[in-house]
Formats: C-alpha cells, sequence, structure tokens
C-alpha cells in the first residue's frame, strides 16, 4: 500500500509538467513501476493514485450496478478525464491542460499526502478549504477518532 503525507510546494513547468518530489516518488509502490492516474477530485483539485490504488478504487466504481441510473450518473462523473501516465526518469509527468483548467492551477501548486493518494492544488483554494479554527479542529478529530468510533 502506498503511504503519502505532508505538503509540498511544487511548480508546474510551461508545458504542463511536474515533478513529484523525490520523497514522494520513492513512496509509489514498486508493483505499479512508474505509473499514475490522475483525476478530478471532489473538491477543486487533481488527485493522484499510484496505479495500484487506482485499480482498487476502479474496482469499486466500476462495479456498481450499470442498470441503476444514480449509479451511472456516478461513474460518467467520477470517470470523466481520468489520465494514466508514467513518470520520466526525473519524477515528471504531463497534467492535460483539461485538468489544469478545472483545478485552476496556473504555475504554483500545493502536493498534498493523503494516505493512498495525493492532491494538487492550487495553492489559494487550499487554504479555502482548510480548517481554520483549531477547536473546530478538535471536534471534528474527536468526532471521527474518538474513543466512541474506535
Amino acid at each position: 500500500m502506498a503511504y503519502f503525507s505532508s505538503e509540498y510546494e511544487c511548480k508546474i513547468d510551461a508545458k504542463g509538467r511536474m515533478v513529484l518530489p523525490s520523497k514522494v516518488k520513492s513512496n509509489l509502490p514498486n508493483a505499479g513501476g512508474n505509473n499514475i492516474v490522475v483525476t478530478r477530485g471532489f473538491e477543486v483539485c487533481l488527485v493522484v493514485y499510484p496505479i495500484v490504488e487506482w485499480n482498487k478504487v476502479f474496482s469499486k466504481v466500476a462495479g456498481l450496478n450499470e442498470f441503476n441510473e444514480e449509479y451511472r450518473n456516478f461513474q460518467r462523473n467520477f470517470f470523466r478525464g481520468n489520465t494514466e501516465l508514467e513518470l520520466d526518469s526525473n519524477g515528471r509527468f504531463l497534467l492535460p491542460k483539461s485538468l489544469l483548467k478545472y483545478a485552476q492551477i496556473d504555475k504554483d501548486v500545493i502536493l498534498v499526502g493523503m494516505g493512498n493518494r495525493l492532491e494538487i492544488w492550487n495553492p489559494d483554494l487550499y487554504e479555502q478549504f482548510l480548517v481554520k479554527d483549531q477547536q473546530q479542529f478538535s471536534k471534528l478529530a474527536e468526532k471521527y477518532l474518538g474513543e466512541s468510533n474506535s
């Protein structure tokens, strides 16, 4: 299983390429080689999955009942614009223009480790999605990680 954490400030070059930080690249599972999948996030960001992790998500979504209209609609929107990419020897990959436009990404990005996946954010939009109130964050931790949920 892949494990990603932390935040990294990265750049997108003029051709739309991004370099994965070496620490992130070293955490890619060996089983998938240098293959990743980039997709639209549920928020205005991009999500990067190592191919091994993507295959798990793909199986869940593709396994939904195709005869259910809500499932089809979800599948259609979820699979839209997914792109399988291979990292070059420097850890670079080319982000499609349509995905950059979706995430409102220009040059500077924040790469966020999210356990089994990474998120790529426009820094200004990322700040808008963060919990700013420490008490609110504490309440979220209690709700999701407190003793009653163990």
